[in-house]
């Protein structure tokens, strides 16, 4: 199965539409791990045990794992996954974004070091910055269009000479000409339901992931109805809604598995049910 695939596989066997971000913050392990790097991977491992039942997708965020020094760690728990949840594709969230030869290195750290499913990047450089990426057939590519942080207006949202906002032009992008082979999807912020419904009116057939409920403050209910499209009760496009701190948190005590599995049942429910 391709990326696409894999999220339409993963979000009936789940019933879920929620995706769980491995961000691990050392500083805020539980008890005895609080401040130990070395445990980063049991900490990550431990969250996805206890929800992989639960998620159409996990994200792990490579500067968390590289800043600690622990890209090792980082292979072993995207190994873990496929070994516990063969079932839930795995983005890389690195936002990469260079061309020619380096965009084919980074394309091989993505899909070959890491096997990751799909990687998100930058598409500031162009479609030569994203073609390397699209060589790996079966990958997702996921670029940044309407991010959910507040200093995304300051290029995203500029109106263009063609009459569109950078955002809306990117999504015209990726539904038609640089989506040559269906391997695209999008990042839009959960803080702008409004743009989520302008971007799948313009990138109908186009994946979208979701961050900014939880920690962010986005409304799950407001994202549902903005982003998610079904015809005879089938979905047109999935959409990953991204959860990170609010699940990985969720208790510092030695309770914080179950305490996560709790938080993103929570949110995956309250997300089947803006479904309806």
């Amino acid at each position: 199965m391709n990326f696409v695939d894999k999220l339409r596989h993963a979000e009936r066997l789940n019933q879920s539409m929620l995706c769980v971000g491995l961000d691990p913050e050392p500083a805020k392990f539980p008890g005895t791990w609080k401040g130990d790097t070395k445990r980063i991977f049991d900490f990550c491992a431990a969250i996805v045990d206890a929800t992989r039942d639960l998620v159409i997708a996990f994200k792990p965020q490579i500067a968390y794992f590289a800043a600690n020094r622990a890209e090792d760690a980082l292979e072993r728990l995207i190994a873990h996954i496929r070994q516990v949840a063969p079932d839930v594709p795995v983005i890389l969230d690195a936002k990469r974004g260079d061309i020619g030869s380096t965009a084919e290195q980074y394309a091989r750290e993505a899909f070959v070091r890491y096997a990751a499913d799909a990687v998100t990047l930058s598409p500031f450089m162009g479609f030569d910055s994203i073609e390397p990426y699209l060589r790996y057939e079966d990958k997702g590519i996921i670029l940044l269009c309407r991010t959910s942080n507040p200093g995304g207006c300051d290029l995203q949202a500029q109106r263009l000479a063609s009459g569109d906002l950078v955002y809306e032009h990117i999504a015209r992008m990726a539904q038609g000409p640089w989506n040559t082979t269906g391997q695209l999807a999008l990042v839009v912020g959960a803080t702008y339901p409004a743009e989520i419904e302008r971007v799948r009116e313009l990138a109908p057939t186009v994946p979208l992931l979701i961050p900014g409920i939880g920690a962010q403050g986005g409304d799950a209910a407001a994202t549902i109805r903005a982003g998610w499209r079904a015809v005879d009760g089938l979905t047109v496009a999935p959409i990953i809604v991204s959860s990170s701190r609010a699940v990985l948190y969720a208790s510092s005590g030695d309770d914080f598995a179950a305490a996560a599995r709790h938080a993103a049942t929570a949110a995956r429910d309250e997300l089947n049910r803006a479904r309806g």
